[in-house]
Parts: C-alpha cells; sequence; structure tokens
C-alpha cells in the first residue's frame, strides 16, 4: 500500500463526516421547499404515504452521493496539488 494512500485515509474520513453532516443538512433543506412538513418521513411511519416515504429515501439518496463524490473529489485533488500524488 503506497505512503500516500495511507496519509490520506485520516482525511478522508473527516471529509466522509463532514460530507454526511453537508448531505444532511442539504436534505433536510431541500424536503422542507418540497415536502409537506418540516421532517422528511421514516419508512415505519404510519401516517405517510408509500410515494412519500420512496420519494424521501431516493431523494436522501441523490443528495448523499452528490455531496459526498463532490466531497472526496475535491478532498483528492488537493492533497494532489499539496503532495504532487494523486491519494487513491
Amino acid at each position: 500500500m503506497k505512503a500516500s494512500k495511507i496519509a490520506y485515509r485520516p482525511v478522508g474520513l473527516a471529509l466522509g463526516a463532514a460530507s454526511g453532516m453537508i448531505a444532511g443538512a442539504a436534505f433536510k433543506q431541500a424536503w422542507k421547499t418540497i415536502g409537506h412538513d418540516d421532517d422528511a418521513p421514516d419508512a415505519t411511519d404510519e401516517d405517510r404515504t408509500w410515494q412519500e416515504v420512496l420519494l424521501a429515501a431516493a431523494l436522501q439518496g441523490a443528495i448523499f452521493a452528490v455531496v459526498k463524490a463532490a466531497v472526496d473529489r475535491a478532498g483528492a485533488t488537493t492533497v494532489r496539488r499539496l503532495t504532487g500524488t494523486w491519494p487513491g
């Protein structure tokens, strides 16, 4: 295993935690904008429809995937600029 990959691991973990918080906030704001309530439905929420539960899950998954990819890519690009090597 390359030294740059090992050195990047703690950075990747920190970026992963940050991307989770960013994605959570973005999803909450998006749901407020398109949803009827402040809170997104849980899968076991009896008072919500299938359509509402599945829409919330799809939106949350898409937002998390995009934010994670953007943060990971930005982190790798920054490491390359600083060290000259790609961390992957």
